[in-house]
């Protein structure tokens, strides 16, 4: 499943291709993804101007000019291509696409935007921009991680009554939103907080190094690329290259990278997802 860098990723790539130019045709290939598309959601999207691209935790938001949100949420398969070659200047022919490239936009400057998806578990809706903090999949989101909104102090109030590990904790969306497992097992591991820690255990200090390293290994992700794990890519085609400096996400039975610790990276399944982890330098 595609996280924050991997999301943040695809909007760096979609903003130069996407924003000041006007969505000529919005073709949908189908009526639905995870759920049906909305009631004439290409009608409303034909002919506005893409006025921003940004992220809100794992979601693409792509503002139009008719003051209406575009919605998408790519799914564990889903990834959005980019053509510039300008065949998509009054050529709407099908024949050009592949099986599973669900959704097209045809800019009017030529470029082709596709959203491919062979699992079909992406989503995308439409929404008024200015109403979208009371749309369903955002209005109970956390604070994004690399904001303002996300300090040492707020963590501490939010983790003090919480009787879970520190692992499953972070990975709730209404705490801090855009977080997944891949990140949060390099998070803590930088952290050198056990994934097993009650989240109402954490001093305030072990909180401050959370903060610091969420925001850090997160930055570093982005600059990467992020990690392709499988189906992720980045909009011009090629592999995100995090997953070369993982820590410890999918190195079980690895030495760990600390200098002079001899333990092997261990693996434990919490909330039914696979947490990597130094038993010795995580405590």
């Amino acid at each position: 499943m595609p996280e924050l860098p991997e999301v943040e990723t695809v909007c760096s790539g979609l903003r130069p291709a996407m924003e000041g130019n006007i969505i000529n045709k919005l073709e949908l290939r189908r009526n639905d993804l995870r759920w049906p598309f909305p009631k004439d959601m290409a009608d409303r999207a034909n002919g506005n101007r893409v006025i921003g691209v940004r992220r809100r935790a794992k979601y693409i938001l792509i503002d139009l000019s008719s003051d209406q949100t575009i919605i998408i949420h790519l799914g564990m398969s889903g990834r959005i291509l980019i053509d510039t070659t300008n065949k998509g200047i009054f050529n709407y022919n099908s024949n050009i696409f592949e099986k599973h490239d669900h959704v097209i936009f045809y800019m009017q400057n030529g470029t082709l935007i596709t959203f491919n998806d062979a699992r079909r578990f992406g989503a995308m809706d439409m929404a008024p921009t200015k109403a979208l903090d009371k749309h369903w999949l955002l209005k109970r989101l956390g604070p994004e991680p690399l904001g303002n909104g996300l300090n040492a102090e707020y963590l501490f109030n939010r983790f003090k009554n919480k009787n879970t590990s520190i692992k499953t904790t972070l990975l709730d969306q209404l705490i801090v939103a855009g977080l997944g497992n891949i990140y949060v097992c390099e998070i803590l591991f930088s952290s050198g907080v056990s994934p097993q820690k009650n989240t109402n255990k954490l001093k305030m200090k072990e909180i401050e190094r959370l903060v610091k390293f969420i925001r850090s290994v997160l930055i570093e992700a982005i600059e990467a690329g992020g990690s392709s794990l499988k189906d992720h890519r980045q909009t011009n085609g090629e592999l995100g290259y995090f997953q070369h400096n993982f820590t410890v996400y999918g190195r079980e039975g690895e030495n760990c990278v600390n200098d002079n610790c001899p333990t092997i990276v261990k693996r434990v399944i919490q909330s039914g997802r696979s947490t990597f982890y130094c038993s010795k330098c995580q405590r």
